[in-house]
């Protein structure tokens, strides 16, 4: 049977990455397209209870779905170098994967390291709350956070699945031992990356707010590097 071969388990593989990935990235998307203006508009009892019931569950499935998608591309990308080997290693594919799967990496490691500890935060309060307590003070900071690095993976998430993509489906002359090209791309990363640990509002609010805002910054990012990839050949 063709599915219990080398090529049948490579398939699974993508398979499994493609439904987790779905998952993973719908959920980003509901949380910030969704989710995210229904509460900034609705009461403070109906968000307090929906961030004690609702959004545990969603952030169950979100940060999972994050985990098997990331375990699976790993696993992919080991199935391809293990048959294609060093050819594999010099080929465009392999850049453009570095450039798609280093987001989706930098994406995963958000969601674990700085989305979900932080929400649990802003979750506990709201069930404080609920139970007759006070909110902690530290869920404003908190929820403050996840929402700007949440933004960043939205960002992301659009160059992450251009170049995920192009990696095999896009004829691309660029060559695997561009080092800098990926050193101009890891520092344009590390700048968004650095504003979603770290960055603050000023007097106005920063473009990625805005649901228009990220969506236009996500196509720009992803037009810069594709850019970048044809010209630091």
């Amino acid at each position: 049977m063709a599915l219990f071969s080398s090529e049948g388990l490579t398939h699974l593989l993508r398979w499994i990455h493609f439904l987790a990935g779905i998952t993973w990235i719908g959920l980003l998307y509901y949380f910030n397209f969704v989710q995210g203006p229904f509460f900034a508009e609705t009461d403070a009892p109906t968000k307090n209870n929906a961030t004690a019931k609702l959004v545990p569950r969603a952030l169950w499935w979100f940060r999972w779905a994050a985990m098997l998608t990331f375990l699976s591309g790993v696993a992919m990308v080991g199935m391809y170098m293990w048959a294609g080997g060093a050819d594999y290693l010099a080929s465009p594919a392999w850049t453009l994967t570095l450039i798609g799967g280093g987001l989706g990496t930098l994406m995963f490691f958000n969601v674990w390291l700085v989305i979900w500890p932080n929400q649990k935060v802003v979750i506990a309060s709201a069930n404080a709350v609920l139970g007759g307590g006070q909110a902690n003070p530290a869920a404003a900071a908190a929820a403050r956070r996840a929402f700007l690095t949440s933004r960043t993976n939205v960002a992301f998430s659009i160059p992450m699945l251009f170049f995920m993509g192009a990696a095999r489906h896009l004829s691309i002359a660029v060559a695997a031992s561009s080092a800098g090209l990926l050193l101009v791309m890891g520092l344009l990363i590390l700048l968004f990356e650095l504003n979603a640990l770290v960055g603050t509002s000023g007097p106005t609010k920063q473009p990625i707010e805005k649901i228009s805002g990220v969506i236009t910054t996500g196509l720009v990012l992803a037009a810069v590097m594709y850019l970048l990839v044809e010209t630091m050949l």
